[in-house]
């Protein structure tokens, strides 16, 4: 029988703190929308549909900021499992092999094992996130015009988590009782992304049968 999600999911585990939203705040009130939206069993491809009067880099922000914690600690839940002996190279399977490239350390794309690369994706989305020039939490400060480009680059580092997790480590999702929520979590990112075209559908082929037999 599969866990409830407390259960399988502990906050010790989380490979980042959450990132939190300030209450008050517009975003807050959008994140509860957007909870209280999942919660109620709506299909997800209307969840993910902007609300009618809101403001879509808003919406993709709360969004963005969303699936980095809940893919954080799925990646948080399976870390033990990822080492540079079991994943000396972050890859999907045989075919798909990913290098780190941020332009400051790593200014060439590197081989680096999964583990490395994850704390790498995690401090770069973080240091984003943080950013109030690029996500800016302050009443009236316009968003930056790179703005969804930038979400877009986040999102499809983040699909990679997805890979990794889902090919190399899916014995280890089912042996917790967790399947049903990791599904349930890239259903809800796949139809996020679908619904703004905010990742290039090629880029998501090494997920291609799982996204078949899940989001259809």
């Amino acid at each position: 029988m599969a866990l409830c999600l407390g259960q399988v999911f502990s906050k010790d585990k989380t490979f980042r703190p959450r990132k939190r939203f300030e209450p008050g705040t517009q975003r807050f009130e959008l994140y509860k929308k957007a909870q209280a939206s999942l919660k109620s069993g709506l299909d997800l491809r209307k969840v993910v549909q902007l609300p009618e009067g809101e403001n879509i880099n808003d919406w993709i922000a709360v969004h963005v900021v969303d699936f980095f914690n809940r893919i954080n600690l799925i990646y948080g839940t399976v870390s033990e499992y990822c080492s540079e002996r079991t994943c000396p190279i972050m890859s999907g399977g045989l075919r798909y092999e990913y290098r780190w490239r941020d332009g400051d350390d790593y200014k060439r794309p590197t081989k680096l094992p999964a583990l490395k690369y994850m704390n790498l994706l995690m401090d770069w989305i973080e240091s984003l996130i943080n950013n109030e020039d690029i996500f800016p939490t302050r009443v009236g400060v316009p968003f930056p015009k790179n703005f969804q480009q930038v979400c877009k680059k986040i999102l499809s580092r983040l699909f990679r988590v997805f890979v990794h997790v889902y090919i190399h480590h899916f014995d280890s999702i089912c042996s917790m009782g967790a399947e049903a929520h990791i599904n349930t979590c890239y259903k809800h990112y796949y139809y996020f992304i679908s619904e703004f075209h905010l990742i290039d559908h090629s880029e998501l082929e090494p997920l291609k049968e799982m996204t078949e037999k899940i989001c259809n």
